[in-house]
């Protein structure tokens, strides 16, 4: 058992630190992008499926609330809260458009969206994206793998180089936690 824990912790470092070797100029363009967001009176909108709903939602309350410091609230909201707004869509049409949905009724050409997907395949996260940057936002994705359609979908792509879903998303909250921190200190020098 403890050379297992070891061998897992060790992969996860390992590929949290490919993944900002290969990332730091696009962490750095997400974190302008999403300044730019926020200056100009935009949200930030995410989304993702299952571990990546909750990472929406996780990084959603580090904006709303805070992360490390007092500050004013940045407006952001995940997508993957409203169960009747998600079983309705998925219901009446097809659980492929419960985020592009909400897109088109929630965001605006001055937002930013955040979609989230380990494969960088999720049909729903890719039809999101897709209305997003036909609305006029800003779009960045955290994937995993190659980065998928998601990632090339996107104008700014920030890919965990694993296939292995627990790693990737252990390494998403981490870039989030990255994001988040940045955001912050620009936020709160205002």
């Amino acid at each position: 058992m403890k050379k297992i824990i070891h061998q897992i912790i060790l992969d996860s470092i390992t590929i949290k630190q490919e993944a900002v070797e290969k990332n730091i100029d696009t962490l750095i363009k997400a974190v302008d992008a999403i300044g730019r967001t926020l200056k100009k009176g935009g949200k930030i909108i995410l989304f993702g499926n299952g571990g990546s709903a909750a990472d929406s939602q996780h990084v959603a309350a580090e904006f709303i609330g805070r992360f490390q410091e007092e500050r004013k609230s940045i407006p952001a909201i995940a997508l993957t809260t409203d169960t009747s707004i998600l079983t309705a869509l998925a219901n009446d049409y097809s659980f492929d458009i419960v985020f592009s949905r909400q897109i088109e009724g929630l965001g605006t050409a001055k937002d930013i969206a955040i979609g989230l997907s380990t494969s960088g395949s999720s049909k729903n996260v890719l039809e999101a994206i897709k209305k997003a940057n036909k609305i006029g936002m800003k779009t960045i994705s955290l994937t995993g793998g190659a980065g998928g359609a998601i990632a090339k979908a996107s104008d700014i792509s920030i890919i965990v180089p694993s296939k292995n879903t627990a790693r990737v998303q252990e390494s998403h909250i981490c870039l989030a936690h990255v994001i988040c921190e940045l955001v912050e200190k620009k936020f709160s020098k205002k």
